[in-house]
């Protein structure tokens, strides 16, 4: 055999052949030289081939950007691994302007000559988003990178683009209107592109040309147009401006002046306000001193239950401070028996609009200050704002838009949750204001509520709450579906995404008959489509999946799996399996193991809820007496659920 250091490759004739380098032989006799610590033979590779190793980062990147595009060069790296088969691939990372972690770039950047195995030292890319940072990462690699359990060695680069045109003003609305005079407002383009310089808008009398259109520029999103006809209806346009020049106008969009007659109108209906606010004043001072009778006459029949309300408060805001209304009472039903108030679905209505001024408050738009977009709704943005109501104060509001070019049907279900959450009255139920319906665009307005949606709220909250505090959320969460329940109201969406936790850390249901509108949306697996609608497999009862057999029973078990998600601090239940997995394992009594650190309790709370019988699952006012005496018995909270699936 071959002495130690040599090999032969193949029995014959051949003599032994020293170890090519950077190999060894562990043995005599051998047919191959195995290579050495950090370095590597490609499959194609013969073995009496050196063995390599993977080349060192690329040298002297330069850039040079042109508004959106970018060309980027290289040197090789000073170590090509020994091997010719050197290529480069560029990873692209776009970051935004926050502090946030950089993300891969979206499919619509392009790259020339291709993205991935360069062999020349430089590469063209375009089509980036403007006023935005990127970084690229210039990876070399050879025939044994893929051996290496080394990450490919890199040269990074960081550039932002150049500002361009914005993209359109998508809303525009009416703050007031005089015979003679309109004001507008809008939000910012989705894509500034840039720092907004100024805004340009062009309005003509809808029965003229636009060849006699006005122009008028704004520095700010609002801009009041005067010196127009009475009872004139004109259309509006308005576009952005950046340093690189206008963007497109937004749609058209129309409003009208005041006719003489409803101006007059207008001004007698304010006089009788101010004639009487003097008398106002007297009947004002007289309705205190009653108020202030009878309130002290009950006050000694509710301290008992005031003090546990406030004590439970405290626990779910964790803010000693909080003196807000506590989301339920103790252990009572905010609904008397006798007069049970039942809601009524908008959808029974033969004209839905009644639905809506039976149910929702009409409320006009001058009083509405929309002040930034916060999201993208089904039906169109989602902003933030101010209301004020005359008489009231200046309140923080949310505002649901519907987006121009809408159907009939869009705006009827658009409006129909107004019409189911303007039934509702509960401190554990997103509470409407209004609605905006005789100007455009159509408005859902809500009370605002500063921490988003609990999953998300959670998730960036992790392990940040005790177990007390996130009972309490649980508790009214649990004492809002009571309230739904009572009112015959199935919600069928219950879920960690659909309630919203205010600056308190007070949970409201929200998210009333959206989903069952859902247009096809391929992209989200969350709703499944199903006979008559879509369902969010995860959260629904096996019966309403199979039979579409939705009740405050099968809202339970949805209860059950938010409870498993606060609990998680917002994980995906059953993560990454498919719904069609979720479905079986479900149908073979598989259940949801606790999440970690979960009190056995609220384990067994959950399970509970997930009786496949619907019968023998608690009902909501069953949760929230559970939930209270845990609040009251912290040590029942102390034993620690088994990590094993249930």
């Amino acid at each position: 055999g071959c002495p130690s250091g040599t090999f032969k490759a193949s029995q014959g004739d051949e003599g032994c052949v020293h170890c090519p380098i950077n190999s060894r032989t562990t043995s005599e006799g051998a047919t191959n030289c195995v290579c050495r610590n950090g370095y590597y033979r490609a499959d194609a590779d013969p073995v009496d081939m050196p063995c390599t190793t993977i080349p060192s980062a690329p040298q002297a990147v330069i850039s040079s950007v042109n508004e959106t595009s970018l060309m980027l060069e290289w040197s090789p790296p000073r170590d090509s691994g020994g091997r010719e088969d050197l290529v480069y691939n560029i990873i692209c990372k776009s970051c935004g302007a926050g502090r946030g972690a950089c993300t891969r770039c979206g499919d619509n950047v392009q790259f020339a000559p291709r993205q991935l195995g360069l062999t020349e030292p430089r590469i063209y890319i375009s089509d980036l988003l403007a006023h935005t940072q990127y970084t690229f990462e210039i990876q070399a690699v050879n025939g044994v990178t893929d051996q290496s359990p080394f990450s490919p060695q890199f040269a990074s680069v960081n550039i932002t683009t150049n500002q361009a045109a914005p993209s359109a003003v998508s809303i525009m609305h009416q703050v007031s209107r005089t015979v003679d005079s309109i004001t507008l407002s809008w939000s910012q383009p989705d894509q500034p592109n840039g720092v907004i310089l100024d805004y340009e808008l062009q309005y003509y009398e809808k029965d003229l040309s636009e060849l006699n259109s006005t122009t008028v520029k704004s520095p700010t999103n609002t801009v009041a147009v005067q010196n127009l006809k009475a009872g004139t209806i004109y259309v509006f346009q308005v576009r952005a401006r950046t340093v690189a020049g206008y963007g497109r106008y937004s749609g058209k969009m129309y409003f009208q002046t005041m006719t003489e007659a409803e101006y007059q109108t207008s001004v007698q209906e304010k006089l009788p306000l101010i004639i009487g606010s003097s008398a106002a004043g007297l009947v004002f001072l007289i309705a205190v001193v009653v108020i202030g009778i009878v309130c002290s006459r009950r006050r000694g029949f509710e301290r008992a239950d005031s003090e546990y309300t406030d004590k439970l408060q405290h626990y779910t805001s964790g803010h000693s401070t909080y003196r807000g209304p506590p989301p339920a009472l103790g252990g009572h039903s905010l609904l008397v028996t006798p007069g049970m108030k039942i809601y009524i679905d908008p959808f029974t209505y033969e004209d839905p609009n009644e639905a809506v001024r039976e149910f929702a408050k009409e409320i006009d738009i001058s009083c509405v200050k929309i002040e930034q977009v916060i999201g993208a709704g089904e039906f169109g943005e989602v902003c933030s704002g101010h209301l004020k109501l005359p008489g009231k104060r200046e309140i923080f509001v949310a505002i649901k838009t519907l987006k121009s070019g809408y159907t009939e049907k869009q705006r009827r279900d658009f409006l129909s949750e107004a019409s189911i959450m303007g039934q509702f009255d509960h401190p554990n139920v997103i509470h409407l204001e209004g609605v905006v319906t005789k100007s455009s665009p159509v408005m859902i307005i809500t009370e605002f509520m500063e921490n988003g949606s609990l999953d998300s709220f959670l998730r960036q909250n992790d392990g940040q709450f005790t177990v007390i505090q996130l009972v309490g959320m649980l508790r009214g969460i649990a004492a809002g579906m009571k309230y739904l329940a009572d009112m015959n109201y199935v919600h069928r969406d219950l879920a960690a995404r659909n309630i919203l936790v205010n600056s308190n850390l007070v949970c409201k249901v929200s998210d009333f008959g959206l989903s069952r509108f859902l247009e096809d949306d391929t992209s989200d697996p969350t709703y499944t489509s199903a006979l008559g609608g879509k369902i969010p497999i995860r959260w629904t009862a096996p019966e309403a999946i199979q039979y579409r057999k939705f009740t405050s029973a099968s809202d339970v078990w949805s209860y059950g799996i938010v409870m498993w998600e606060v609990m998680s601090y917002g994980e995906r239940p059953y993560w990454d399996m498919t719904n069609q997995d979720v479905i079986n394992a479900i149908e073979q009594d598989y259940r949801l193991p606790p999440p970690m650190d979960c009190p056995n309790a609220l384990h067994q709370l959950m399970l509970d809820c997930w009786q496949k019988d619907r019968n023998h699952r608690p009902k909501f006012g069953q949760i929230v007496n559970t939930l209270d005496k845990m609040i009251r018995n912290p040590n029942s909270l102390k034993a620690m659920a088994p990590l094993s699936s249930g």
